[in-house]
């Protein structure tokens, strides 16, 4: 306690229960302990609600602070939000890439931005509601940083953590990384705390539940496009599915053929466990060349024509056009812009007549097209392997990157709250490369790739 009382701690109060309960924790525990609310965002009308929920934010978050005993305070970083969040994020999705606005605004902001901020006020640590775990280790030159898993599996945040430094981890603290859920609701019961039965927060980080479309129609303009189903036809012959189809059975251990398309339905269902341990040769995988691998990397990309008939209906034959019958695909519909969709998607693309959903397996943008599939199972949703460039990799554990010619057994997620999925990654000059044991479902350009060794994470990088 007496040690604890020279540490001063600034935590990132949200007005949540989660940063809530990290400030009463801190304060149980004798830090010297301030809170600082920060506003990120000030236009309502992109909001579901219409209405600014940082105020609503701050007033709890200043409760808490009353009850807790604690000194609050307010920075507005909405500038900075949307000099290095918002506008990265818009350039993106023009890109025809998804990126995930809470890892850069913890990298960014909370870390960096706010992070600054707290030091000016005198904090030796920036404390966060997240639920994960830091540790320190002795390395060679000095400590090294590590985070581990959130002891709550189902709340597990790491992943948003991704792209954190060493400097950056240095000055964190995450207070409830050993607590679940439930036990974080019971502590602000039992402290009376105002922010003990406030739902989670939902959407952008800091700008709250939007509508995305509409949120990036402020910069991306609408423009019509076709939505193409793709059938399952196309692939019996498309060069780059039979590709990776042969080399994939090329690299088993046994003879046989690879799996090629996902048992994954959702995060919110059991996953199978594939207890059969990795399905790949490592020699033959070793032995793979840079084209081999940068071309197994590569998805399905989607090139179907469509002609045009002319026909006569009706009593009077009035001449129409149509599409003629493709055995590749039909157009099925109409979209605002290809950029305002996402590899994966299913919700908003109003295409009915189908008995399983539909989903989106790919977007061109500069045709602007939409490519669909019908199922789960639907080929263009899955894929085994991805690339990523140098300048897009972080590792946390800078003492244990990879070199060139290097192999590891790593488990890895794609998204949050994605189960972590085994995998081999394999180091080489230009590109590190992630071949995953069984297909992964719309791995989509722009997300994080994030790998794990237990449950220490050791880097990411965007896919």
């Amino acid at each position: 306690m007496a040690d604890n009382a020279q540490i001063k701690v600034c935590v990132g109060l949200s007005g949540g229960v989660d940063s809530s309960v990290a400030a009463l924790l801190l304060k149980q525990q004798g830090y010297d302990v301030f809170a600082l609310f920060m506003q990120n965002w000030h236009d309502a009308s992109t909001t579901l609600h219409g209405d600014c929920e940082w105020e609503e934010d701050r007033f709890v978050a200043e409760m808490v602070a009353r009850k807790i005993g604690i000194p609050f305070y307010f920075v507005d970083l909405s500038k900075e939000y949307r000099q290095r969040v918002v506008d990265y994020m818009f350039d993106e999705y023009e890109k025809g890439r998804t990126p995930n606005p809470d890892v850069l605004c913890n990298r960014e902001i909370k870390f960096d931005a706010f992070l600054k901020c707290a030091l000016k006020l005198g904090a030796d640590y920036v404390a966060t509601g997240h639920y994960c775990r830091k540790e320190t280790t002795e390395g060679p030159e000095g400590p090294v940083y590590r985070i581990l898993a959130g002891t709550d599996p189902n709340k597990d945040q790491s992943y948003f953590l991704c792209q954190l430094t060493q400097e950056q981890l240095s000055k964190a603290m995450f207070p409830i990384g050993d607590i679940i859920k439930p036990e974080v609701r019971r502590i602000a019961h039992e402290a009376d705390l105002p922010s003990a039965d406030k739902k989670d927060s939902q959407g952008i980080c800091f700008v709250g539940k939007v509508d995305l479309p509409t949120f990036l129609q402020q910069k991306l303009k609408p423009c019509e496009g076709d939505v193409v189903e793709v059938y399952d036809a196309y692939y019996a012959d498309n060069e780059q599915y039979l590709f990776l189809k042969e080399t994939l059975d090329s690299l088993l251990k046994a003879e046989g053929e690879a799996k090629m398309i996902t048992d994954y339905i959702s995060e919110d269902k059991a996953q199978p466990v594939h207890e059969e341990g990795c399905p790949f040769d490592m020699d033959k995988v070793a032995a793979l060349t840079d084209d081999e691998l940068a071309r197994l990397s590569e998805p399905v990309r989607y090139d179907i024509r469509f002609e045009t008939e002319t026909y006569r209906s009706g009593r009077k034959h009035i001449k129409k056009t149509r599409y003629k019958e493709n055995p590749f695909g039909k157009i099925v519909g109409k979209h605002d812009g290809a950029q305002f969709y996402t590899i994966g998607q299913r919700k908003g693309l109003n295409i009915g007549g189908h008995k399983d959903s539909i989903f989106v397996i790919d977007t061109d943008i500069p045709k602007n097209i939409i490519y669909v599939g019908e199922g789960h199972t639907h080929k263009g949703l899955s894929r085994s392997c991805l690339c990523l460039v140098p300048e897009d990799i972080h590792w946390i554990r800078r003492d244990l990157a990879m070199k060139a010619g290097e192999i590891r057994r790593y488990r890895v997620r794609i998204r949050y709250r994605q189960p972590l999925q085994d995998a081999t990654l394999i180091m080489r000059e230009n590109c590190l490369f992630i071949l995953f044991d069984t297909p992964q479902r719309g791995i989509t350009p722009g997300q994080f790739a994030v790998w794990y060794d237990g449950d220490e994470m050791l880097g990411s990088g965007v896919i």
